[in-house]
């Protein structure tokens, strides 16, 4: 579904993405890893044609989206949950829900049964929710356009533990009903259990992919790319 091949990218005169390859299938769980300042947000950033790319490919169905517009590639079938949530807050839960939903399997009653937080806070604008709570928001609007790949930049970043736990399981849920999913996190055993493959990326370059088994039984990629 999704293919980077060979994504360059950065700002102004600074180079940051140098040689990004990763793909994600159909159904498929994949995470993008690597240390804070690696490029990890540029690479999202850059195929979701927020950030213009200096080389490379990005295509989805083997259709060439490397500099499409944000909208476009929206309609194409991705749907982004950034970095800081960034809800809408002057608008109520139901107002940013609906805001940007496209027709589809993923309606409003579907995404308050996977949050049902959100039921409860319907009347509430964006800037009263706590964190939690704008995440559960963020990624129901992200559903609530029906992508076929959803993209999770730092899911589960400053949340409290057991509000990691519902987003862990909600993600989990997600996957279990075929959700193809691109997530950025720091937590690596969480993602060790919920994830199909690992693309680890150093200063702006991919350099390791594999899938749950390999990087169990590789230690040293772990503690040579990511630090821990």
């Amino acid at each position: 579904m999704l293919v980077v091949e060979g994504l360059q990218a950065g700002y102004g005169e600074a180079q940051v993405l140098h040689d990004i390859h990763l793909s994600v299938g159909q159904g498929q769980v994949v995470t993008l890893l690597g240390r804070n300042g690696m490029g990890k947000t540029t690479t999202i950033s850059t195929i979701f044609g927020l950030l213009a790319a200096r080389g490379g490919r990005v295509s989805i169905d083997g259709r060439d989206v490397t500099r499409a517009a944000p909208h476009r590639i929206a309609r194409a079938g991705l749907g982004l949950v950034p970095e800081g949530r960034q809800v809408f807050p002057t608008l109520d839960v139901r107002e940013n829900l609906i805001a940007t939903a496209r027709p589809g399997h993923w309606t409003l009653p579907r995404v308050l049964e996977l949050f049902p937080r959100l039921a409860e806070r319907m009347g509430h604008k964006g800037s009263e929710l706590s964190g939690g709570e704008q995440q559960m928001l963020a990624i129901g609007r992200a559903l609530m356009t029906n992508p076929r790949l959803i993209v999770l930049d730092e899911a589960t970043e400053g949340l409290a533990p057991l509000i990691r736990d519902e987003i862990w399981s909600c993600l989990t849920r997600l996957k279990d009903q075929g959700e193809a999913i691109l997530i950025v996190d720091k937590n690596l055993s969480a993602l060790t259990r919920f994830a199909d493959r690992h693309v680890v990326i150093e200063k702006g370059r991919t350099v390791w992919s594999g899938d749950n088994a390999q990087l169990l039984s590789d230690p040293d990629v772990a503690e040579r790319h990511l630090g821990v």
